[in-house]
């Protein structure tokens, strides 16, 4: 989920829940490739009873007027910065042209419920080329749920990322929540290092199923020690922290440190836990009594190394559930 802007998720990812829930056609290779957080594959000896093998989505030759579409399902919603149609390895069978389009449906709609919900064009009929991460800007401010990905007027498409920030319905931001995590808006705003895999993952619900699925940085020849910093989803006031260094065996940090600010209050960090020990494939969970209202976290290990999850459980001030609200309102595309 590595992005050129580390505030930005990819929304559409099947880490944090997307899904592709229906497509007119995928006669070659499962639309459900789309939303695959690996990289793409490609393999030029692997064939099928239908012909090459894609490690993507592949409609049929199309003998008639049209075209082919798949509609995908944000894991939360969010407003979208930008999306990336990634055509890798499709050289002779991808899309000339796409466009997307997008929705905002309360609930959990079915595919002909969504087929009659309205549609917001997001990114118009365009230009696509063959093996490449076509990058397509989106100016609209709104919240959605939904993409429908169009091809003009056939093709395949290997993946598709919707990178943008979570807004999450301040209905399930009552009571005690993770504060910092992606799902809720969380995002991350700084980092020291992140050569083997991103600070983002931190964020991303359930477990880490392996190593790359954390935070690794690189091994630090020199003094100092790495870092990363949040923007909390909301502000609230911790309870507690999770630090899991699951699957980080002989690469963990020896210690942690936690650290929070209140941008609203214009304070500076405060230390919650200073250099805690933590061991290697273990969930650590540290009390914060006491702590203050918070919008944004810090995370320094020392010297290095790396961590599966940080969850930050705590309670949304009034203000902030004020905004929360407010902003939801504002971003209705339909209202």
């Amino acid at each position: 989920m590595t992005s050129p802007d580390p505030s930005l998720v990819d929304l559409a990812s099947r880490a944090l829940g997307g899904s592709v829930v229906a497509a007119n056609d995928e006669f070659f290779a499962h639309r459900e490739n789309l939303v695959t957080v690996a990289p793409p594959r490609f393999d030029p000896d692997e064939f099928g009873l239908k012909g090459k093998v894609y490690d993507g989505w592949e409609t049929r030759r199309r003998r008639e007027p049209g075209h082919d579409w798949a509609i995908v399902r944000l894991g939360v919603p969010g407003v979208l910065d930008h999306v990336v149609v990634d055509t890798a390895f499709f050289t002779g069978n991808y899309p000339p042209e796409i466009a997307v389009e997008a929705a905002a449906v309360a609930g959990h709609p079915s595919p002909d419920e969504l087929a009659a919900a309205r549609w917001h064009e997001i990114v118009p009929r365009s230009a696509c080329a063959g093996d490449t991460a076509n990058t397509y800007p989106v100016h609209d401010p709104h919240r959605f749920t939904h993409l429908r990905l169009i091809m003009h007027p056939d093709g395949g498409i290997a993946r598709f990322r919707a990178r943008g920030r979570a807004l999450p319905d301040p209905r399930f931001l009552a009571g005690t929540v993770d504060l910092v995590a992606a799902e809720n808006g969380g995002r991350v705003t700084g980092c020291s290092d992140a050569f083997y895999s991103s600070p983002g993952n931190l964020l991303l619900p359930g477990s880490a199923r392996h190593m790359g699925e954390g935070w690794e940085n690189a091994r630090r020849r020199g003094g100092g020690n790495d870092w990363v910093e949040f923007a909390l989803g909301a502000a609230g006031v911790p309870r507690y922290a999770e630090i899991d260094t699951t699957w980080f065996v002989g690469n963990a940090p020896g210690r942690v440190s936690v650290a929070t600010r209140d941008e609203r209050a214009g304070g500076g960090w405060t230390t919650l836990l200073d250099q805690e020990r933590v061991q290697p494939d273990t969930r650590h969970r540290f009390p914060l009594p006491g702590a203050g209202a918070a919008t944004h976290l810090r995370l320094d290990v020392f010297p290095d190394g790396g961590l599966s999850r940080l969850r930050l459980p705590g309670e949304l001030d009034d203000a902030a559930l004020a905004a929360a609200a407010d902003a939801w309102a504002r971003t209705d595309p339909d209202a």
